[in-house]
């Protein structure tokens, strides 16, 4: 299976961690995802994050080219317990430690109320794995959030756990992987 990930446009509510919040994308957020899908595809399914700032541009994409839209929960965000809505530079104020250990090792330390990065690496493994079944042989474009594709990428190029979050993913970035008996290969 070939898999186009294509990460959400900038939302009203601006950057910091979005996690389960189900902000909605800016003009230039819209503008930011069109723009990155011009030169791409075809795709034979279209699957997406539920949460509104995917699902929308998915659902725009899928009318454009007459394929319906598969919402994949497991393919959702992280969500960030009690740091969901602050930016890092808000946390650093407040707890600095804390942050300094998830930057450091993210499996290692989870923030208070949030998911484990252990848990969130089994959902969407797992949700990677139900594609792969449904979508052998098929090239399939996923709209969905930064930590995603950051897990997915640091896992095709081999990167030790605490590298997680170096993975650059800005927003409108769009990458493809190509998913064969459960590996994942990067496609440059």
């Amino acid at each position: 299976m070939i898999l186009d990930l294509l990460r959400h446009g900038e939302t009203e509510l601006g950057g910091g961690l979005r996690g389960s919040l189900d902000d909605a994308l800016t003009e230039r957020g819209w503008a930011q995802m069109r723009a990155a899908l011009e030169q791409a595809g075809p795709w034979d399914a279209l699957v997406s994050s539920p949460l509104q700032r995917c699902a929308r541009f998915a659902d725009e994409v899928g009318e454009r080219l007459v394929l319906p839209v598969q919402l994949e929960p497991g393919l959702q965000e992280l969500h960030f317990g009690d740091w969901e809505g602050h930016s890092a530079a808000q946390l650093m104020e407040t707890q600095a430690e804390q942050l300094g250990r998830f930057w450091a090792d993210p499996y290692a330390f989870t923030p208070p109320g949030g998911e484990p990065v252990e848990a969130f690496a089994e959902r969407v493994l797992a949700a990677i794995a139900g594609l792969q079944r449904a979508y052998a042989g098929k090239q399939v474009l996923l709209v969905t959030h930064g930590g995603v594709m950051r897990l997915l990428l640091a896992r095709a190029r081999g990167l030790p756990r605490e590298q997680l979050l170096q993975v650059e993913v800005g927003h409108g970035a769009l990458v493809r992987l190509q998913v064969q008996d459960g590996q994942l290969l990067e496609v440059v």
